[in-house]
């Protein structure tokens, strides 16, 4: 029997048309022998704006439901996650190739990693890319690492939460993503950081799209007081989780 990975992606109307090009980068991706992806879809609501977009395809799966952002879009589509490892994939960012099979042989090789990320690059709207410096170095992430980096550099994270590919059952313990109108990935990782340790694979995993209508462009995502109330409440979690002492996996240091 095949073993999966199933890749979640929320979608709202503004962003259905950059599902193909999502598709596209999933459908280059290669795996071992004995692994196949399946593609969790979930808007953000119930439009009837989104399913034009979805391709027809078995291994992809098209759900909706009441609006709630995209954290609790990826978080009701876990019901449907069959598979020993979930992927995130906006709507608008595609995979670089390769990525999976990073991300899986990473995880594969230490039963002690529960999560991986990697390097990003900005898609820009004239179909260029463009990198940042300050990633960390390639190989194992420890506990604490990046939630202590976020805490020291004004809140910003040393890596991408959009990149990230974890094991199932780790990120069902958690909850999922946060109850946030926004950060609500920045929660997770943090989480995760907080309680096992991670990968960070220097070569390219994602191509971050820029453009006019994505939701972290808007106003609303850099109000002063909401944002401060979203990093107060991700640290606290991720805080709590540290205190009490919860390890994956069990037992561990």
């Amino acid at each position: 029997m095949s073993r999966r990975i199933i890749v979640v992606t929320a979608v709202h109307a503004p962003s259905a048309r950059f599902l193909v090009d999502a598709y596209k980068s999933l459908c280059e991706q290669e795996l071992p022998p004995g692994w196949q992806w399946r593609w969790l879809i979930q808007e953000d609501g119930t439009t009837d704006q989104v399913t034009p977009h979805v391709p027809d395809d078995e291994r992809v799966t098209f759900k909706q439901g009441r609006p709630g952002g995209p954290g609790v879009a990826r978080t009701i589509a876990l019901a449907g996650a069959d598979g020993e490892y979930v992927k995130v994939l906006d709507a608008d960012d595609q995979l670089a190739p390769g990525a999976l099979a990073r991300d899986l042989a990473a995880l594969e090789a230490d039963r002690s990693i529960g999560w991986a990320t990697s390097r990003v690059l900005d898609l820009l709207p004239d179909g260029s890319t463009a990198g940042f410096p300050g990633d960390p170095e390639h190989g194992p992430i420890e506990r604490r690492d990046v939630l202590n980096y976020w805490a020291g550099h004004g809140y910003r994270l040393p890596i991408h939460p959009a990149t990230l590919f974890v094991r199932r059952e780790l990120l069902v313990a958690l909850g999922g993503w946060m109850a946030l109108p926004a950060s609500e990935d920045t929660g997770l990782l943090l989480a995760l950081n907080a309680t096992s340790r991670g990968w960070f694979s220097s070569e390219v995993g994602l191509l971050y799209r820029k453009w006019e209508g994505q939701v972290t462009g808007q106003a609303a995502h850099v109000d002063t007081a909401e944002r401060a109330a979203r990093m107060a409440v991700v640290e606290a979690r991720a805080r709590a989780l540290e205190h009490f002492e919860w390890r994956y996996p069990l037992g561990s240091g």
